[in-house]
């Protein structure tokens, strides 16, 4: 892997491990307000960004969720299958704009993940966790879209790490 690649995703991984570490207590539970989410954006980008994104919810789930291994696990699943999944659809879907929207929708369906694992955690229903989980994952990737199509402008994420 060249250094520059490793160098963008681990500023990427530190960026949201920070984001993540500011917005820790409405970053959790069933209402999930995570900002650094709208990284996620990226991968619309350039699939390079996948590790970077990655190791910063990994990071940020061993230090600041608070629910141990098993955030670990379910979290970390939950982006890696969305990544690699909006990897793959990616090729059918034409313009940054409309990818953002297909990420954002997949990765709001994929927090039956993280709904799956509160149920386990702290056995609260399913539908209503799933719900709750997957609308704050909408809001905030929402947010995201005008954000990161404003800052490619200005970054070119698509070279940023080519």
């Amino acid at each position: 892997m060249k250094m520059k690649i490793l160098t963008v995703n681990a500023i990427i991984a530190a960026l949201y491990v920070v984001l993540g570490m500011i917005v820790a207590p409405i970053g959790f539970m069933a209402l999930q307000f995570r900002l650094p989410e709208i990284f996620n954006h990226l991968i619309v980008f350039n699939k390079k960004y996948f590790w970077g994104i990655i190791l910063g919810v990994f990071i940020t789930n061993l230090f600041f969720s608070g629910l141990g291994w098993i955030d670990l696990v379910f979290g970390v699943a939950q982006s890696a299958i969305s990544l690699l999944l909006m990897i793959g659809i990616s090729k059918y879907v034409k313009g940054i704009i409309p990818r953002m929207i297909v990420n954002t929708v997949l990765f709001s369906l994929t927090m039956a993940i993280i709904a799956w694992e509160l149920v386990i955690v702290f056995d609260l229903p399913f539908l209503i966790t799933w719900a709750t989980t997957a609308l704050s994952e909408f809001i905030v990737m929402g947010i995201g879209i005008p954000l990161m199509y404003l800052l490619n402008k200005r970054l070119n994420f698509k070279k940023m790490i080519d």
